[in-house]
């Protein structure tokens, strides 16, 4: 079972861990400020595969990680 609110929580925590802002996420994936904040604050539902591969490779983990819910 997959929960949207999870999911942008899931991405918050793990940028966190981490020490980012999400202005230094979105620099690192090459997205906008907005898209990261939308994702977090799980406005943006739809997320493409080349938004995911490149949020966990600025988090340094495995795309399917971001799915892991525990």
């Amino acid at each position: 079972y997959f929960n949207r609110e999870d999911y942008g929580s899931r991405i918050r925590s793990l940028r966190k861990k981490r020490g980012l802002t999400q202005e230094q996420l979105a620099e690192k994936c090459e997205l906008s400020v907005d898209t990261i904040s939308h994702i977090e604050a799980n406005i943006c539902y739809a997320m493409s595969l080349r938004v995911i591969y490149r949020i966990a490779e600025a988090l340094d983990i495995e795309p399917y990680q971001l799915l892991k819910f525990d």
